[in-house]
């Protein structure tokens, strides 16, 4: 996956005073949820501060691995504060910060009639395809398979049947690449492939805002799922890094973030 880099040249006098940092731009890794976001956080963080941003997006389990690899991230931003969590563990990060909130939704076709009252009798239709992201690989498939736990205390039988049919269509190594100007959510929903998607709201509002067919069902207080998301600065990071983990949690990223969907952390 190719690293996405913000902003322009560094100045002349800060190749001068500090030309290896200058040299090299900040790399965070982040969860692909983050991608529209973190890009203008980036942006805005280049002009303020110089500092240019090489971002990888991606599904926060396998970001984690690639680091674990020894892939030189030194900010990570994840869907969840469990995969930061255990490199904070290992002693590869420092303390998680939640950064910003999401909530599950559902992303349907216009071709299915689904309400909130009506969600769980659709999802456990056979003739309704549920497409999810992957469990462990991407925290967006954790909270679908903790709906599917929520389901399994209202109707009984629930989690096994969802369990079994749910279309693990993102988040996995093979996961398919969206053409340019598409998420890979409004892509997936515009080619056919599920006729309700569990994913973050985030995700959601950007599909639809792409292929307006698309429909938003908001999940019922008893099924519904929350995510909290976790930011790192890893250990060894350069000045720069914790500078741009201070930027995403200042007003400014927090505006930001939420003008994209999410709530604010902390």
């Amino acid at each position: 996956m190719k690293a996405l880099v913000f902003g322009a040249a560094l100045a002349v006098a800060m190749v001068a005073a500090n030309p290896a940092d200058a040299q090299e731009p900040i790399r965070l890794y982040a969860a692909g949820s983050l991608r529209s976001a973190l890009t203008d956080v980036g942006q805005a963080f280049t002009r303020e501060h110089g500092a240019q941003v090489a971002a990888i997006f991606g599904a926060s389990g396998l970001l984690r691995e690639r680091i674990e690899r020894g892939e030189p991230a030194e900010v990570f931003a994840s869907a969840d504060t469990g995969h930061p969590t255990t490199l904070m563990k290992a002693g590869r990060a420092g303390p998680v910060t939640v950064f910003a909130r999401n909530r599950l939704c559902a992303l349907t076709s216009d071709k299915v009639a689904v309400a909130p009252d009506t969600l769980l009798d659709r999802l456990l239709d056979p003739a309704i395809r549920v497409g999810t992201s992957t469990p462990k690989a991407d925290p967006s498939g954790d909270y679908a398979w903790a709906l599917f736990e929520k389901a399994e205390k209202q109707r009984p039988g629930s989690y096994a049947t969802l369990d079994a049919k749910a279309l693990k269509l993102t988040g996995g190594l093979d996961s398919p690449t969206p053409p340019q100007g598409l998420s890979l959510y409004g892509f997936l929903m515009r080619e056919g492939r599920a006729d309700v998607f569990l994913t973050y709201c985030t995700n959601a509002m950007e599909a639809v805002k792409q292929v307006p067919s698309l429909r938003i069902v908001a999940i019922p207080e008893p099924l519904s799922v929350g995510a909290d998301y976790g930011l790192v600065v890893m250990t060894g990071a350069r000045p720069d890094a914790q500078r741009l983990a201070e930027y995403i949690l200042s007003p400014a990223g927090q505006r930001t973030l939420t003008s994209y969907g999410f709530a604010p952390g902390g």
